[in-house]
This record gives C-alpha cells, sequence and structure tokens, in this order.
C-alpha cells in the first residue's frame, strides 16, 4: 500500500501558512509594562499620577500649616525611589500652595504629617480575544496574538495621612490617583485610545 504523497498546492498552502504564522508572531508585541519602571512610559504614568495626587490634597487642617515648620513623616512598602521622589512632590505642594516651612527633623517642627502611601506602581489588565503561543517551544510564554482586545495600562497612587503636633491627629480620606494610557489591540496594529504626554504650555 503506497502513502498519498502531498501535492504541490497542498505543499505550498503548508510553506505559506508557515510564513504567515511567523509573521504574525512577529506582529505581536509587548507594551512598555516595566517591574522597574525602566520605560518611559512607565516612568510618567506613575510620575503623572504622584503629581495629580498632590494636586488634590484638600483639608482645612493643611491651611493651619502657613508659616508652621512642618516634618514629613512617610511609610511605604518598599522603600524605593517612587517613596523619595513623592516625599519631595508632596513637601513642594505644601510649601507652594499652603505656605508651610519643611524641615528635615521632628524636633524641629511645629507640625508633623505622617503619611502613609498605599500605591506607588503601574498596572497592566488585557480584555478580550487573544491567541497565546506560550506553549510553542523557544517561545516567550507571554507571547499572544491580539484579535480584539482592551489594554490598560494605569499609573496608580494613593495615600493617607495623619497631621498635628504629634503627627497621630487629624486623618485624611484616602486620595488617590490615576493616570493612563489603554489602547485597542489588533492583529497586526496597536491603536492608542488615550496618550499619557502632557504638554504645558509657557507664554
Amino acid at each position: 500500500m503506497h502513502n498519498k504523497q502531498p501535492s504541490n498546492w497542498t505543499i505550498l498552502f503548508r510553506i505559506t501558512a508557515l510564513i504567515l504564522s511567523m509573521f504574525l508572531l512577529s506582529a505581536c508585541s509587548t507594551r512598555d509594562v516595566q517591574s522597574e519602571l525602566n520605560g518611559s512610559t512607565s516612568q510618567r504614568l506613575i510620575s503623572h499620577s504622584i503629581d495629580d495626587l498632590v494636586t488634590r490634597l484638600d483639608d482645612p487642617y493643611l491651611e493651619a500649616l502657613k508659616g508652621q515648620k512642618v516634618f514629613i513623616n512617610s511609610y511605604f512598602i518598599n522603600h524605593s525611589l517612587f517613596k523619595k521622589y513623592a516625599d519631595k512632590r508632596l513637601a513642594l505642594e505644601l510649601k507652594a500652595r499652603f505656605g508651610a516651612d519643611i524641615v528635615d527633623s521632628q524636633e524641629a517642627s511645629d507640625q508633623v504629617m505622617t503619611v502613609f502611601y498605599t500605591s506607588l506602581a503601574t498596572d497592566f489588565d488585557s480584555f478580550g480575544i487573544s491567541i497565546p503561543f506560550g506553549y510553542i517551544p523557544g517561545v516567550d510564554e507571554s507571547t499572544k496574538l491580539n484579535i480584539l482586545t482592551l489594554e490598560m495600562f494605569h499609573g496608580v497612587s494613593e495615600m493617607y495621612y495623619y497631621v498635628g503636633p504629634t503627627g497621630t491627629e487629624n486623618r485624611s480620606k484616602v486620595i488617590h490617583a490615576k493616570v493612563k494610557t489603554d489602547a485597542l489591540g489588533l492583529p497586526f496594529i496597536t491603536i492608542p485610545l488615550s496618550s499619557v504626554d502632557r504638554h504645558d504650555s509657557w507664554f
């Protein structure tokens, strides 16, 4: 019994399908998700969200800080540069908007602001229809082909604080800020739905 050899058309179809599959795989791209915020998009998402966070300070107790020496005592789960950046941005806001005199120690202060950061990070979520290729040997497990997906990449900052002579009085509400760049994922292209870019005008 002889095995039936595939026709030239069958061979051509298989080669075409293989080339197309390789092209589709190369068309897949990874969004700028960086655990250490090395990517520009990640850095802007988190820094803009911190900026939005501190500009939302709205507390009558902060109005009483004008002319007062204020020490900022802050806490975060991850003792990183994110926290240091947020502290500096917060100190500038207290000085510029509320007239506080920021000092380096509690002993030298009239008022203490005890800050608890509950988020200084980025989130990435993807919803929709996609084909995973991570099961193919030699292919990264996160590789996928988007058919129709909504990709949401957000910078999220959140905090609450106590303010008073000892930093244990007058608890604030939780302040939350989110900056996003969303996109529609299709097989060959990704269409931006929002932009993280901010352009301030100077006159």
